[in-house]
């Protein structure tokens, strides 16, 4: 079963629908938490960066690193993922902090999360913002990943 990507304007902290839900963003592999949409995250909830911290903390000991996932529940039926898909945090000689195949990776994991939660998922255009990567590398690994997986996908784009 193959779903497509809804486009909507609006706050992607605020996602619409009925259900379960699931908001995705992309973090960065150094343990660092306090530009771009996390802070639209952390506005709203606290546990998704402490989480984060603990679990980059812990890196020794758990799977923290590129391509991993961390799903955080905020309320009842509302979660956040936090995923590795940006290694350090500037752009520099070795291109944008993005990477794509890191981000397939953990969209295949949210995949399966999210199925097993009945959840959508709903994100802003993760990887295009301080990660600098393209809508135009990010969008197929969503449609494949997560859409092709029959997950509903919402993609925010705030005004």
């Amino acid at each position: 079963m193959t779903g497509e990507i809804a486009y909507v304007r609006g706050d992607a902290t605020t996602p619409l629908g009925k259900g379960p839900k699931v908001i995705a963003h992309v973090c960065n592999d150094l343990g660092g938490w306090g530009k771009g949409f996390v802070l639209a995250v952390s506005r709203r909830w606290a546990e998704p960066e402490a989480a984060y911290r603990r679990w980059h903390r812990g890196r020794a000991r758990n799977d923290f690193g590129l391509g991993a996932v961390q799903i955080v529940q905020v309320e009842r039926l509302l979660w956040v993922a936090n995923m590795i898909g940006q290694h350090g945090m500037r752009t520099g000689s070795k291109g944008a902090p993005v990477r794509y195949e890191a981000i397939g990776t953990a969209l295949g994991v949210l995949a399966e999360r999210a199925r097993e939660l009945g959840a959508s998922v709903h994100m802003p255009r993760i990887g295009c913002g301080l990660a600098g990567g393209t809508w135009a590398r990010v969008e197929p690994l969503v449609a494949a990943r997560l859409a092709g997986a029959g997950v509903a996908v919402t993609v925010y784009d705030h005004d």
